[in-house]
């Protein structure tokens, strides 16, 4: 594909980067996957400064990744938990080669975690397929067109 056949303007990795392409936005995503919904949850886990992490959680709910439900444990104040939305789930092949990619070329030893199926114990792992089902080892193995209607699956 030539460098002029495609609208960059329309870019989708673009795009996604101005939801989630910001570190402490990736490691509140890594966190929610982890099961992590509570403000003060996340903020032990990650140590992110309260400002960020309010500003950060702010983004992910005003771009529908993360959903806000309010809580109240007996004699205390209302608070909200932030739970994925479908749209935020959707975002977990994302994360898995983002953490498969570090543990391959970052890691300083085993990975610092496994991930394993849960229905049969068989480690995760992300694969690129087409939709006739075959495995696509990389960019050589794909040709890349201006897409359309027809472009996403439905």
């Amino acid at each position: 594909m030539s460098q002029d056949s495609f609208d960059r303007s329309r870019c989708s990795v673009a795009g996604t980067l101005a939801v989630v392409g910001e570190k402490w936005s990736l490691l509140v995503l890594r966190e929610a996957f982890l099961g992590v919904r509570r403000f003060a949850d996340f903020q032990q886990a990650l140590g992110a400064p309260k400002a960020v992490l309010t500003d950060r959680l702010g983004t992910l709910v005003a771009e529908g990744v993360l959903r806000r439900e309010p809580y109240q444990a007996e004699g205390a104040r209302l608070r909200h938990e932030y739970r994925l939305t479908p749209k935020g789930r959707d975002l977990y092949p994302t994360l898995v080669a983002l953490m498969e990619w570090g543990d391959r070329y970052l890691a300083d030893g085993p990975p610092p975690l496994a991930l394993d199926h849960r229905g049969c114990g068989a480690p995760v792992r992300v694969a690129l397929r087409c939709d006739e089902g075959h495995e696509v080892a990389g960019p050589r193995d794909v040709h890349a067109r201006p897409g359309g209607p027809a472009a996403l699956p439905g």
